[in-house]
């Protein structure tokens, strides 16, 4: 009786070092399989696979897919357990996944689990127009393209806006986005943004600034916006329109005209067309035009409500994308005739106008 009582025992500290053993080596070899690299490398000049998990896709969706992929390392089993450990089975993010070489289990599952999906770029540039900005966003790709077939006024009704003008509207800046994502999320972000940088900008403005209304400011900063080449000089051609107002002087733009020419513009603007009136011609109509004329970015906005101070009246482009600013006149037309006729230059200035010409 004692003899088998002692083989008994005997087997059972043996089943225990076997279980032991056995489990030591399941746990290194989960351990291995958690950390291990599981996207092979790639061949010379290929790109990363990618991984597409969709809505409603389930876990072992989505461990096919990364088997279709090529992620060949580890069991199922070890996956849902690792993925339990993580608490990512139920959590995975659907969207659009780079496979990059080397990249674990342990890795990927948290790339899941934390939605880092692939982010693509499109960028709306200050001083376009809403045309120029279609333009942009149905060239983007993966980017979907809800608004192919709608007019102007459709896009501002499906945003929400009808009866807006879309002009200006939208903040111009790089937007980033994911595949899935259409234009109209794109459009619905900038235009968001671009209200919340007016009403800062509105709300930090002078407090002697010759606007009525944010909307104002808006129009303002997208003509500061057009006819600036130099950021610095935004402050300055925005007190030049700023003075204007004040003292009901005609702004006498030129980006405006051609903004009302529309596609009649051929690159080249006539003393014809400055005397041609429509709604946008700051060369006929008085105080500002009706709508912006293009998307100011953050700069023209907080130029347009704190213009700098000073006495100039009149700006003139030096061909080299700043300007000669003048308080009076007589001043300007001398400026006009240095740098834009090429003639009666002041000895300082002579030398400038002939390097710009060049």
């Amino acid at each position: 009786m004692a003899s088998m009582l002692k083989k008994a025992v005997a087997l059972l500290v043996l089943l225990l070092v076997l279980a032991a053993v056995a489990g030591g080596w399941a746990w290194t070899r989960y351990q291995r399989f958690a950390d291990a690299p599981a996207v092979p490398p790639l061949a010379e000049g290929a790109q990363a696979p990618v991984l597409q998990v969709a809505r409603g896709d389930g876990f072992n969706t989505v461990l096919r897919k990364l088997r279709q992929a090529g992620v060949g390392a580890g069991h199922p089993l070890e996956w849902r357990l690792l993925a339990r450990q993580m608490d990512a089975a139920g959590r995975i993010k659907a969207g659009e996944y780079a496979l990059e070489p080397g990249l674990s289990p342990r890795q990927l599952l948290q790339r899941l689990r934390d939605g880092r999906v692939i982010h693509y770029r499109v960028t709306l540039v200050e001083g376009w127009n809403f045309r120029q900005v279609r333009a942009a966003l149905a060239a983007a790709d993966p980017l979907l393209h809800e608004t192919a077939d709608m007019d102007d006024a459709a896009i501002m009704a499906a945003l929400g806006k009808p009866g807006q003008h879309p002009e200006g509207r939208f903040l111009p800046e790089t937007y980033l986005y994911q595949r899935g994502d259409s234009d109209l999320d794109i459009l619905r972000r900038a235009y968001q943004a671009m209200e919340r940088e007016l009403e800062s900008a509105w709300a930090a403005r002078a407090s002697d600034v010759p606007l009525r209304s944010a909307e104002e400011a808006l129009i303002l900063a997208s003509i500061v916006e057009k006819e600036t080449g130099q950021a610095h000089e935004r402050p300055q051609i925005a007190g030049v329109f700023a003075r204007r107002l004040k003292l009901g002087m005609l702004l006498q733009t030129d980006p405006t005209v051609i903004y009302g020419m529309g596609a009649a513009y051929n690159g080249n603007i006539r003393k014809s067309d400055l005397t041609t009136d429509t709604p946008y011609n700051t060369y006929t109509r008085a105080g500002l035009p009706p709508t912006p004329i293009a998307m100011p970015g953050r700069d023209a906005l907080r130029a347009a409500v704190n213009p700098a101070p000073g006495n100039a009246l009149y700006f003139v482009s030096r061909n080299d994308g700043s300007h000669v600013f003048s308080a009076t006149y007589a001043e300007h037309n001398a400026a006009v005739d240095c740098y834009q006729r090429r003639r009666n230059c002041p000895a300082g200035a002579r030398q400038a106008a002939t390097e710009d010409a060049q």
